[in-house]
């Protein structure tokens, strides 16, 4: 997130800045800037994608959706990464709804030119193959978050990781935008961001929150919001061999 950002050389892309010079200049001509405003579907589950996008400053929100069209936001994707990698590597459709939830620049680049490179260059194998499997992490504790933490909490996760991306402390989201991605209903979000004003984490007031103590916020946060954070900012630097030893819980 914001340390990650810090390592982007092309605009404020952590996989564009991590390619080496050569691999960058190869995909250079596939590269185009997008113009995104919030709540556009940049893929819907099921999906062929044909090119793969690089957040710079917005936020892409990815939804699993269910068959009566009920949907909750199982990972999000911003300045660290980029969506579209994975079919990037094997051609595969996506398997969720893809979404604008913070507005802001952002690159696409045609997914044939990042497949060859793939196939082509093992250090691009590395770096695609580390950033999925953070992805895949972040999938996993938002399961468990889901299921096991508060609104609330979950409410401080999610609004610290938008927080990261954002340019300032205001962020603006109606109720029924949280309740989408978050997979609640209005009423228990509306309770939820009554009782961070009512503690002084955030005022809110039509559709737009601002941030007012980020440090009780964070404390205030199940461990979910650290863990992704602390995964997102070592994917550029995996561990020397699989095996990490853990005394319980999570390795780190």
């Amino acid at each position: 997130m914001k340390t990650a950002s810090s390592l982007a050389k092309p605009g404020s892309n952590t996989i564009l800045g991590a390619l080496g010079e050569d691999a960058y200049q190869y995909i250079l001509p596939s590269l185009e800037p997008v113009d995104v405003t919030l709540g556009d579907i940049i893929c819907e589950a099921g999906g062929l994608l044909t090119h793969a996008y690089f957040p710079e400053g917005c936020v892409l929100s990815l939804l699993t959706v269910m068959e009566n069209g009920a949907e909750i936001e199982c990972a999000n994707i911003g300045n660290e990464g980029a969506f579209g990698i994975f079919p990037a590597m094997y051609g595969a459709a996506s398997s969720t709804r893809c979404l604008v939830q913070l507005v802001g620049p952002m690159q696409r680049c045609e997914i044939s030119p990042l497949r060859e490179l793939f196939h082509a260059d093992p250090e691009i194998q590395d770096l695609f193959v580390s950033y999925s499997d953070t992805v895949l992490s972040q999938v996993a504790q938002t399961v468990g978050c889901n299921a096991l933490h508060t609104i609330e909490q979950r409410m401080c996760r999610w609004l610290l990781m938008m927080h990261d991306r954002a340019k300032g402390n205001e962020l603006t989201y109606t109720h029924e935008f949280l309740a989408r991605v978050m997979g609640a209903n209005r009423t228990s979000i509306t309770h939820a961001a009554q009782s961070l004003q009512r503690r002084g984490f955030i005022t809110y007031r039509r559709g737009l929150m601002q941030i007012e103590d980020r440090a009780g916020m964070e404390a205030a946060s199940c461990e979910c919001y650290g863990v992704v954070r602390a995964r997102f900012e070592e994917f550029l630097f995996p561990p020397d061999t699989a095996y990490q030893p853990t005394k319980g819980g999570r390795g780190r």
